[in-house]
């Protein structure tokens, strides 16, 4: 048996992990040989390969980043992108392919699987926590972890001036990241794309912890979006995958609560310094079980299946079902956290 392995979307935490997991089972337990494809879907693409065997992988569990390296390529929209990749897996001769990605990389996978036949196992891998068919994605505790650390510090220099200080951080649709590190770090308003917020109530939090003689840390994902207006962009372009590149909502707000309130407001963009450096021992550890049993569904032929965690047990789920729809905060979880606010 020869298996691809392929990372794919933003890097994040734990990746190398991963590979490591597959990689040392594949060949002690099952005598697999690996073939690692470069920079997500473009390796399979245009066969761009990488040896993977246990050398390779020696020293790798605490490495950020991925050493194959990642893209947003969509192989569904490039030029006889399915065929070129049926080449390339046959002229590799690669029997099986381990996808690891979050949403995009992994809605891929499954049509490869359900629509053109290809025998893939998806591994999800996302910071912001978004896959519904799994209660953590590996890279997310990481992201927290770096966020809560930024917000704590942040206290300091707010207090020492008594401005108000915006904390943007990562969230395209889905506010986990914020009402995790906002929580953590205690920060007295958050902001997530789930709930549009009112920017007078807003400024009436910020108030209101002034007049307490403390100054207010607001935690705000990109994503997140105000009542009467959209969501702050920083560009027009698209990827492969038709994204828009969000940044800019920390500034606007802050430039909205320092106008309203005559407050000075700064703010600080945590942006990829979120996905960056060595993985947390969570990571690791969900990371690595993570890469045990996708070997061991490729071992099985259990294809068109996503490794999840539920609990403390890894399951398979059908890709197509973890790709569905995207892991939303929920009302009721940010009606909890609100007591903290203002």
């Amino acid at each position: 048996m020869r298996v691809g392995v392929l990372t794919g979307g933003g890097d994040c935490p734990g990746l190398n992990a991963v590979i490591r997991g597959i990689v040392r089972k594949g060949v002690q337990e099952y005598g697999y040989d690996f073939v690692g494809f470069r920079d997500g879907w473009r390796g399979p693409l245009e066969g761009d390969t990488v040896r993977l065997d246990i050398p390779a992988v020696r020293g790798i569990l605490p490495r950020g980043g991925t050493i194959l390296g990642s893209s947003r390529t969509n192989p569904l929209k490039q030029e006889n992108g399915i065929r070129r990749l049926k080449e390339n897996l046959a002229k590799e001769e690669v029997d099986a392919l381990v996808a690891i990605g979050g949403e995009d990389t992994l809605g891929v996978a499954g049509r490869l699987a359900d629509e053109y036949g290809i025998k893939v196992v998806g591994v999800p891998k996302t910071i912001d926590n978004d896959l519904s068919a799994t209660d953590y994605t590996f890279g997310f505790d990481t992201a927290v972890n770096i966020a809560t650390e930024a917000i704590d510090r942040l206290h300091t220099t707010a207090e020492s001036h008594m401005r108000v200080l915006v904390v943007e951080v990562m969230g395209r649709h889905t506010g986990w990241i914020a009402i995790h590190s906002g929580l953590a770090g205690g920060a007295n308003v958050i902001l997530i794309p789930e709930q549009r917020f009112d920017v007078d109530q807003v400024c009436a939090w910020v108030t209101s912890r002034f007049k307490a003689s403390y100054a207010p840390i607001v935690v705000v994902a990109e994503g997140a979006m105000p009542k009467d207006g959209d969501v702050v962009l920083k560009d027009d372009s698209l990827d492969s995958f038709g994204h828009v590149r969000l940044s800019g909502v920390g500034e606007w707000l802050a430039k909205e609560i320092e106008k309203r309130t005559g407050k000075e407001a700064r703010t600080t963009v945590l942006g990829h310094v979120q996905r960056g450096g060595t993985p947390s021992a969570f990571d690791r550890w969900l990371a690595t079980r993570f890469g045990l049993h996708a070997i061991e569904a490729v071992r099985d032929g259990d294809f068109g299946k996503m490794v999840a965690l539920h609990g403390t047990d890894i399951v398979r789920v059908p890709i197509s079902e973890a790709t569905a729809k995207l892991k939303t905060v929920a009302p009721k979880l940010y009606e909890e956290v609100g007591v903290f606010f203002g």
